[in-house]
């Protein structure tokens, strides 16, 4: 064989490899002993981190951060400290969300005029917009994650709209995690909109989790990226047994038998991890980010 063929034989072998790359999105911000934003940054692993978590919003509530100790959204200087911090992962490469909800926050979004005043202190607070009290300082985050697990089964369609209507010279992304179960009980409708870039369905806490039947979490997978219209979608694992009440995946049973299966899908992303405290106690996210 000449040297030319060898060459185009290793090149499409390239293209080929590379045509279903994915990357690690991670949760930071729910145990001060994971470590700085910036150095989950730096570690290389992540091309998303998303902050956990605004939990306390909707219903004219007064929008409440919950970032355990890695700052005080309420004392003097606030969180405005991870400015910083936000700024050096972008650098990197890396998107920083902001993920609003989570599984013990207080939200509801009780009319479509709630749905806007919540898009509106998003827009002014955490992206392109301007307030006197931005908590997290001049940074302007990439976009907002959705993680709701409760409050209303209404209008989050309608806040997606509104945060993708803002007329900004940097794209606003929109994430979700929905349960694996299809389609998924509060999201349903907002993600049927089409407008979600990356989408991190969580395959734990759920009967649609790995229990040992990779082609079982396929069928569920192949649902969700036929049915739903997105740029990417990630398997979404705890890090660690003890991230979750059950869905934890040994790093080599996901790499031999559930990746092989998922990375040929046309929007396949990636891995999510829940979190980087786990992430960090497991080692998680290197052992697998070379196979992902």
């Amino acid at each position: 064989m000449g040297n030319k063929s060898c060459f185009l034989i290793l090149l499409f072998a390239a293209m080929t490899s590379s045509s279903y790359s994915g990357s690690i999105a991670i949760y930071w911000g729910q145990n001060v002993e994971e470590g700085s934003l910036a150095d989950t940054c730096s570690s290389g692993n992540f091309a998303y981190v998303n902050i956990a978590f605004l939990a306390v919003f909707g219903n004219y509530q007064v929008p409440g951060l919950n970032l355990d100790k890695h700052c005080d959204p309420l004392s003097k200087g606030g969180c405005t400290g991870l400015a910083n911090d936000i700024k050096s992962c972008q650098r990197q490469g890396v998107k920083v969300m902001l993920s609003i909800g989570g599984g013990d926050g207080f939200y509801f979004l009780s009319s479509t005029q709630d749905a806007k005043n919540v898009s509106q202190y998003l827009w002014d607070n955490f992206l392109g917009g301007t307030s006197e009290s931005r908590p997290f300082g001049d940074a302007v985050l990439d976009g907002i994650d959705f993680d709701i697990e409760g409050g209303t089964l209404d209008h989050w369609d309608e806040l997606a709209r509104f945060l993708k209507g803002f007329k900004s010279s940097k794209k606003v992304y929109l994430t979700a995690a929905p349960q694996c179960p299809f389609p998924d009980t509060y999201m349903g409708k907002a993600l049927s909109t089409g407008l979600f870039d990356d989408i991190w369905i969580q395959f734990y806490n759920n009967y649609c989790e790995y229990n040992g039947d990779a082609s079982a979490l396929k069928v569920t997978w192949d649902q969700w990226t036929s049915n739903v219209t997105a740029t990417n979608f990630f398997l979404g694992l705890p890090a660690a047994p003890a991230g979750a009440a059950s869905g934890f995946v040994p790093a080599d049973v996901l790499i031999a038998k559930i990746l092989i299966l998922i990375k040929s899908t046309k929007n396949y992303g990636g891995v999510m991890l829940w979190s980087r405290y786990y992430d960090e106690l497991t080692g998680y996210s290197s052992a697998i980010k070379s196979h992902v």
